[in-house]
């Protein structure tokens, strides 16, 4: 494993920290614990295997795994062969896990305390998709997420993560997060604003996140931190949660952000303390009811949460004035519905009301039934799944669809076993010993879809597609 850097803690930023840290903890505690390598930790994603079956697939394995307080799919791991990288795991490549810092899991934890299930769900900086992927394995699929990410270097990031990982309910954008409370007002029940922010918690995975700090540059980010709050307040629907979270550590940036949203709107907002959202919470409660974790706390990263609630209507602001263009996709008549469907379901890929069939040219796209009403309202990066291309003989089905609509009893799944499950990520052709029956097969490892073949002959073409085909070494426990 490579030497851990040592990490540089500027005195100003120390003397901020003093100024925030609650006494009954330590600076000596704190500056030991930035010194410290983080520990990795991992999330299962529910929406391809439940925690019980995940824990009894990898019980065989040399990972030891503890539970994370505040998610209760969430762990953290250990393994005696650091060799191979977590991420080419055969578990990581077919969704069942995120790799998640275990801090991360907190604010989506807090957007759901209540048990509460939303229908529409606004993530404003989304990338590279662990707390949206988070959201939607809590929403089972169901409902609807816009995730929007302003870097749109890392909008494919994002959308690589959904589909690797199944979800089907989600729609992209492509903005500057400020634009949503005029764009959309109060159009979500809930929203999730991690906001960006100087990333002085982070110094634990990052060594360098502290390189360009500066008191002048904190002030700059609360500055756009504002705007996004109140942007996101605009969005939320009157009864609605927002949880507004950092992975940084001074006051400026989070209590003070805070206290800015709750001093401009009064009683139209509250906060909703969080000290009984896990055993042990009160160790990083604030006395205005935050969770504000500082590293030693639970040896993780650093990080602040906070869980509002919006009282009733505000005065929305001016609607924005730029123009959309046609939208480029038609719904599918209730006949041709039924024949794609069909067509599917003879495939083993299903799905239910909660989505619906577009079309654009010879595409077919699955959206979310929920987000409809916001078509023509906001531009969309992608909605939803793109299910397949029709042509003259039939249907091409697409690969993200087979990862996020295969049912577990299909009858045209074909199980690989390690080696030539490997083959498969390596983007290879595969040569079984016993072929498919069937022309076009799921191909499956270990239960789980990896995409769709067809058999020639004896062989298998791999249709894999080429972004996501890996060249180094897996570990598949061969």
């Amino acid at each position: 494993m490579a030497k851990f850097a040592a990490v540089v803690l500027p005195p100003v930023f120390l003397d901020a920290i003093r100024a925030v840290m609650p006494a009954e903890l330590s600076m000596d505690d704190f500056i030991a614990a930035c010194q410290r390598p983080l520990r990795r930790s991992l999330r299962v994603n529910t929406l391809k295997i439940s925690v019980a079956d995940f824990l009894t697939l990898v019980q065989a394995y040399d990972w030891r795994l503890e539970p994370i307080p505040w998610c209760a799919e969430g762990f953290w791991i250990d393994r005696e062969d650091e060799e191979l990288l977590l991420g080419s795991t055969a578990e990581h490549l077919s969704g069942l896990f995120y790799i998640q810092e275990a801090s991360s899991m907190l604010p989506v934890s807090a957007l759901f305390a209540d048990g509460g299930k939303p229908h529409r769900v606004l993530d404003i900086a989304a990338a590279p998709g662990s707390k949206t992927t988070q959201i939607a394995a809590l929403m089972n699929n169901q409902g609807s997420i816009v995730a929007n990410e302003y870097s749109s270097s890392r909008v494919k990031v994002l959308h690589a993560n959904l589909s690797r990982c199944g979800v089907k309910n989600v729609a992209l954008t492509h903005f500057d997060g400020r634009v949503f409370g005029a764009a959309l007002p109060e159009s979500f029940d809930a929203i999730l604003l991690d906001a960006p922010c100087s990333g002085e918690g982070v110094v634990r995975k990052d060594p360098d996140a502290m390189s360009n700090w500066s008191p002048e540059s904190v002030a700059e980010i609360a500055d756009t931190q504002r705007e996004l709050i109140d942007s996101a307040l605009h969005a939320l629907v009157p009864g609605g949660v927002m949880v507004y979270s950092t992975c940084t550590l001074n006051a400026q940036e989070n209590q003070q952000i805070v206290q800015w949203l709750l001093t401009t709107y009064g009683n139209a907002v509250s906060v909703e303390p969080l000290g009984e959202l896990f055993p042990g919470a009160q160790q990083a409660l604030t006395a205005e009811g935050f969770l504000h974790v500082f590293p030693q706390i639970y040896d993780s990263e650093g990080f602040f949460v906070a869980r509002l609630r919006k009282n009733h209507t505000i005065t929305p602001p001016a609607k924005p004035h730029y123009k959309l263009g046609k939208f480029p996709f038609t719904p599918l008549s209730g006949k041709e519905s039924a024949e794609i469907s069909q067509a599917a379901a003879a495939l083993g890929l299903a799905w239910d009301e909660t989505s619906q069939l577009w079309a654009r040219d010879k595409e077919i796209w699955l959206f979310p039934t929920e987000l409809e009403p916001l078509i023509g309202k906001v531009r969309f990066s992608r909605i939803g799944l793109k299910l397949a291309e029709r042509f003259s003989k039939g249907f091409r089905w697409q690969h993200e669809a087979v990862i996020a609509l295969a049912s577990a009893d299909g009858k045209l799944r074909f199980e690989l076993d390690a080696t030539l499950a490997q083959e498969w990520y390596h983007g290879r052709d595969l040569y079984p010993q016993q072929p498919p029956e069937c022309d076009e097969c799921i191909v499956t490892y270990q239960q789980q879809p990896l995409g769709i073949a067809k058999r020639i002959g004896s062989r298998i073409k791999n249709s894999l597609p080429r972004d996501l085909v890996r060249n180094g070494a897996l570990d598949f426990h061969l």
